[in-house]
């Protein structure tokens, strides 16, 4: 009986089988997000299945799951600027209060975004839009993958195994 890697993002992006990932990283995986109604919209997923919040990780890990999200946030800062001019900013969200597992979404925001909307969190759009088809994930998305796993390599060098730490020498996320 094949599971599907929804049900265990962490195992699966762990054995390969998580479709969505776009990069390991040191203390975790870049993934890009099942709805795009904010183009580039990422999540890190920790790399320890055990650990539900970030308090669970030994501060060593903690730190570098800390570093991976900073080194996400640049790229899709980077690639989201680069392709569409309404590019405003990114928010950081870690809040497990639905999926049992570290994870941060990594999410862009743009000025073409409903103005009761622009302001506030993300999680304030409607059900259906989250929901919508026209938004999910899939081929058309390509590019756009591509285009983030290549700023994340250039970001941070060679893929680490677990226990390295990712090395960035560019202090500045936009690239200006």
């Amino acid at each position: 009986m094949n599971v599907d890697w929804r049900s265990d993002r962490v195992r699966a992006a762990l054995s390969g089988a998580n479709p969505t990932v776009l990069r390991r990283l040191s203390a975790g995986f870049a993934v890009i997000g099942d709805a795009q109604h904010l183009p580039g919209y990422c999540v890190l997923i920790t790399d320890d299945p055990s650990a539900d919040r970030l308090t669970d990780l030994p501060r060593d890990r903690r730190l570098a799951f800390l570093a991976d999200m900073d080194l996400l946030g640049a790229a899709v800062t980077r690639v989201c600027a680069r392709r569409d001019p309404a590019f405003r900013r990114i928010n950081y969200e870690i809040l497990g209060n639905l999926d049992a597992f570290l994870h941060v979404h990594v999410r862009p925001r743009y000025d073409w975004e409903p103005a009761e909307l622009r302001h506030g969190p993300v999680h304030l759009y409607p059900d259906e839009v989250w929901r919508d088809p026209a938004y999910a994930l899939g081929s058309r998305h390509d590019e756009l993958r591509a285009q983030l796993t290549a700023e994340l390599d250039r970001l941070a060098g060679p893929a680490p195994d677990r226990h390295t730490a990712c090395v960035r020498d560019d202090p500045d996320p936009q690239g200006d």
